[in-house]
């Protein structure tokens, strides 16, 4: 039998934590700072904090064609279908939370699970330390989001736009990794860099596209950000940071492409040579964000923008990062290609009057070959549909029925650039209508 002493605590920790559920919900790797812990409060010095949330995204989409290709507005369309009902992403996670005796954050431990009727998924497990003699730095360990950008950050739960751009979604696969990061964020009270976060970490690589690491390489990733810092005399706030991935992929053949300029005209090149073999091709990324928000709760406006370029090395035919060392159906290796890429997108959401009704309007591009564009871009140069740059029109609607039950009606215009490769001479016909529901707690 549970003593009375233990069911009260497990009573006023569960109410509490529901007070931090809307914290919690929109950021995948939540920053523990003093002002979530005073949220928090002292549940139990010795027990402490165990607490559990959820949400669940049933969701109806109809295509503009029979087989459209929308990887990245939630899964491919089957051949001959344009309209289906989705179960996109069904979560379950749970929170440990232990305090010193001064009432400071000290471990803290996460695992979700994602389910939806293509199986179960675990999508977050780490555990973190912090140190509390000077309370400058603390420690994630395990499998959790990458600490790049902004909208990499951003909860499925809380974000207003159904997916993430294209280019997170390519660049960033899955989200999250395998690894450590090590952050640097003062955490007393009057500290004057309280407001800046440093994160630095090391990571596998392939994220969940892949059920293990397979190469040698890690990638390194760093991110100088800011709170928040509010202008009362507009009132606004704003917000942002850098970032950069410095990795790359092992090549086990001795043979590479790349781009290379002959006569005016840019083509996919072929390199041969035995010296390729286990030297690193690499995924260069570098970022930069922004964040502005009015901070009025009616008719409140949000801006956020983002933009990444640099070098990503995949395949021939996909420029996403793969997930294992690539293979085709005879399970021949498949040998790098690497590209100069460029990507940004920018979001705007404004409250209407009350916070129960949002309007939303994004643009995102990603152009994963900049050397070459439009009818430059043929089989004969040795180029691909992976080379082809995509710009997508998406504006939506969000309403809150209650504090735990919303829905987003949203339109996805995508727009592929006119080239010489075969399926790309003109615009696809593969805009995506979503009608998404959302329940959580």
């Amino acid at each position: 039998m549970v003593p009375p002493i233990n069911k009260h605590i497990a009573i006023v920790a569960l109410l509490l934590f529901l007070s931090f559920q809307t914290y919690a919900q929109r950021t995948i790797n939540d920053i523990m700072d003093s002002t979530t812990v005073n949220h928090l409060l002292i549940i139990s010095k010795k027990y402490g904090s165990l607490s559990f949330s959820g949400y669940l995204q049933p969701q109806y989409q109809v295509a503009q064609s029979n087989g459209t290709l929308a990887e990245y507005q939630g899964g491919n369309f089957g051949e001959y279908t344009n309209n289906r009902f989705r179960l996109r992403r069904g979560r379950l996670r749970a929170d440990y939370m232990l305090l010193d005796d001064n009432g400071n954050p000290s471990t803290y431990f996460v695992l979700q699970f994602d389910g939806t009727e293509q199986g179960v998924n675990v999508r977050d497990f780490w555990g973190r330390y912090y140190e509390n003699k000077w309370k400058l730095i603390h420690v994630t360990l395990g499998l959790s989001g990458r600490p790049f950008g902004n909208e990499l950050q951003l909860s499925s739960a809380g974000r207003e736009a159904p997916e993430r751009g294209r280019m997170s979604q390519i660049l960033m696969r899955t989200e999250r990794d395998l690894g450590a990061t090590f952050t640097f964020n003062p955490r007393w009270k009057n500290a004057k860099l309280k407001n800046f976060v440093l994160d630095a970490g090391v990571y596998n690589g392939q994220g969940l596209a892949g059920p293990a690491e397979f190469d040698n390489s890690k990638d390194f990733i760093f991110r100088l950000s800011h709170k928040p810092y509010v202008i009362k005399s507009i009132p606004l706030s704003i917000a942002g940071g850098i970032s950069t991935l410095q990795g790359g992929l092992n090549h086990r053949l001795p043979v590479s492409y790349k781009m290379e300029q002959s006569n005016q005209t840019w083509r996919m090149a072929k390199d041969s040579s035995a010296n390729t073999i286990n030297t690193v091709a690499p995924r260069r990324y570098y970022g930069a964000d922004v964040q502005f928000a009015t901070t009025s709760k009616s008719w409140k406006t949000e801006l956020r923008a983002e933009v990444i370029s640099g070098l990503q090395t995949s395949t021939a035919t996909t420029s996403a990062t793969p997930g294992s060392y690539p293979i085709d159906s005879k399970s021949v290796p498949l040998p790098y290609y690497t590209r100069n890429f460029s990507g940004a997108y920018v979001t705007f959401v404004q409250t209407l009057n009350s916070t129960d009704n949002q309007l939303i309007f994004k643009y995102d591009c990603y152009d994963p070959n900049t050397k070459v564009r439009g009818m430059a871009i043929n089989s004969n140069q040795g180029l691909t549909a992976a080379d082809v740059r995509f710009d997508t029109f998406g504006f939506g609607f969000l309403h809150h029925f209650n504090p735990h039950f919303k829905a987003v009606i949203y339109y996805d215009m995508i727009k592929n650039e006119s080239t010489e490769i075969s399926g790309y001479e003109t615009d696809r016909k593969d805009n995506v209508f979503t009608l998404r529901t959302q329940f959580y707690f």
